[in-house]
């Protein structure tokens, strides 16, 4: 461009537009001859009270809108800035020119075109609209002359957010829960990520998330770097405008990269399926070993997510080496999330030779141990707390239970059942679940290692849920993971009183298992005449080698 050019242009910014309307006419008719004379679009990010905070230069195609980030936010606010820019052409909104209003959630998009006949001087514009019955993201109104582009505007956009508020029926109370959407994107089959997204929708529950909707894609490819599409993108931003979003829940694991683009881009917190776990574990774990296990794994997961920052955030690097007075904050973080993960590693390793020795020590009295494992939210703490009458926490909610918990049973004593007072050690232990978190199977090896010293595994299944087998199966996974293939199982189905008894019947005897009720004492009559044969053979196990274990089906 000529010098004289770029001053004219850079004399846009001394223009000011009454707040009342879109654009005046003579700015139209500036940013319109600018742009035919020197063949590129221009644009003008225009604020509420109708200052002129940007003017930018494109090419012939488009124009490129900067960092937004300084700039009003929030759901449900639109950005308080309208996008004016010309076309060359006079052709209308482009699909890029409708993505930004919408990842950007501008008041407004107009697009100018025309020359000096007043006829040829067409205004396109388009605006976001509230949740509706036909789920309209974009109203493009009919093409207009400049001088049709009146009316209060200011009033106009106020009304429109809020609407956007009135459609969202945002309750401000001091327990409103938090609003996420759900979404999945795989090419997996469609009945997989149903099931997948029911258990991820059972995990945004028990965190205290209000899931307003589930969405499933299966793209014939799938982005690199934020897994959905651009429109899908934008459908998913105006949706969570709609809908009051706090969050966006990934059933996916995200690699840190796909994390920060899809939250730069919709400025909404964006975690996925390992993070939702880890936030669960941190609400229910209470005892020191617990929170310690739950520490390490979150700080494992948050260290390589403090590799990137944002132009936006950016800060000058340090000096040689990185640390001392120069040091970013970010090398900072990173620096004592090292030295916090080192610390917490050295405790936990206190923390297994104590579970070692109190192991050993139950070994020498010769006691039986038996575990309790099983799929989250199968029952296992209502078993354990009905066989050691105790009372620790029970909840319909998936891993309710996070610090394991051991008590003795006497057999005979407790249940009024026919044979000798014999005794074993019972545990409850934390809840399995399919791809369990590698950094939450690395924390919490000490607790899985115990399950090592068991000389029973009761293997506890929901028979009412309609996804028992591939929570058996995930279970078998996890328990060749963990190197526990050898130990004896004993399958029990809990939750009989939720089915026909037929069916509890057929399962049972499909699977060589018995069938229970955990709220029901009555039900356990079957379960421990099957105990009771095999406790003599319990008692030789435990005292033998584990090499030269053997135990038979019953």
């Amino acid at each position: 461009m000529k010098p004289n050019q770029i001053k004219r242009i850079g004399y846009i910014y001394r223009r000011k537009i009454p707040p009342k309307q879109i654009v005046t006419p003579e700015v139209a008719r500036l940013l319109v001859d600018l742009s035919n004379e020197i063949r590129r679009q221009i644009g003008i990010l225009v604020g509420r009270r109708g200052t002129i905070e940007m003017v930018i230069v494109g090419d012939q195609r488009g124009v490129t809108i900067p960092d937004l980030s300084r700039y009003r936010t929030g759901i449900p606010r639109l950005r308080g800035l309208r996008m004016i820019h010309t076309h060359l052409r006079g052709e209308p909104l482009s699909e890029e020119d409708l993505t930004d209003l919408a990842l950007l959630r501008l008041d407004m998009i107009v697009a100018l075109s025309g020359d000096d006949k007043e006829d040829q001087r067409v205004a396109h514009s388009a605006h976001l609209l509230p949740d509706n019955p036909a789920k309209k993201v974009w109203e493009i109104d009919p093409p207009s002359s400049w001088r049709q582009l009146d009316g209060d505007f200011l009033k106009w956009v106020q009304s429109l957010e809020d609407q956007f508020q009135r459609g969202q029926r945002v309750v401000s109370t001091k327990g409103r829960q938090e609003k996420a959407i759900l979404l999945s994107v795989s090419r997996q089959s469609r009945e997989a990520l149903e099931n997948s997204m029911e258990e991820l929708k059972d995990l945004a529950e028990s965190s205290g998330l209000q899931v307003v909707e589930t969405i499933i894609q299966r793209p014939q490819m799938v982005s690199h770097s934020t897994l959905i599409g651009e429109g899908k993108l934008k459908e998913l931003l105006v949706k969570c405008m709609q809908m009051g979003v706090d969050l966006i829940i990934f059933d996916q694991n995200l690699t840190p990269g796909q994390m920060a683009s899809i939250s730069d881009r919709t400025e909404l917190r964006v975690i996925d399926r390992t993070q939702l776990i880890l936030d669960i574990f941190a609400q229910r774990a209470h005892s020191r070993d617990g929170k310690t296990q739950v520490e390490l794994a979150q700080l494992k997961y948050l260290l390589p997510r403090l590799a990137r920052k944002t132009l936006a955030l950016s800060r000058l690097t340090g000096g040689i080496g990185g640390r001392g007075p120069g040091e970013t904050k970010l090398e900072i973080d990173r620096r004592r999330a090292r030295e916090r993960i080192h610390l917490l590693e050295k405790e936990l390793e206190g923390l297994s030779q104590r579970r070692k020795q109190r192991g050993a020590l139950r070994k020498k009295a010769g006691i039986p141990i038996v575990s309790i494992i099983g799929y989250t939210n199968a029952g296992k703490s209502t078993l354990f707390n009905l066989l050691t009458r105790s009372q620790f926490c029970v909840e319909d909610k998936l891993f309710a239970t996070l610090d394991t918990a051991t008590r003795r049973l006497r057999l005979a004593n407790a249940f009024h059942l026919n044979g000798r007072p014999d005794e074993l050690v019972i545990t409850d232990t934390v809840g399995f679940i399919k791809d369990l978190p590698r950094d939450l199977m690395g924390a919490f090896r000490p607790t899985f290692d115990e399950l090592k010293e068991s000389d029973l595994l009761i293997h506890l299944v929901d028979i009412s849920s309609p996804r028992r087998e591939d929570h058996m199966e995930a279970v078998e996974k996890l328990i060749l993971e963990l190197g526990l293939e050898e130990i004896p199982q004993f399958l029990v189905f809990n939750k009989e009183d939720r089915v026909e008894k037929e069916e509890a019947k057929a399962l049972c005897k499909r699977y060589g298992a018995v069938s229970i009720s955990a709220l029901r004492p009555e039900s356990l009559e079957p379960f421990f005449e099957v105990l009771e044969k095999i406790f003599s053979e319990i008692q030789s196990i435990a005292n033998s080698s584990k090499d030269d274990r053997t135990f038979h089906d019953f």
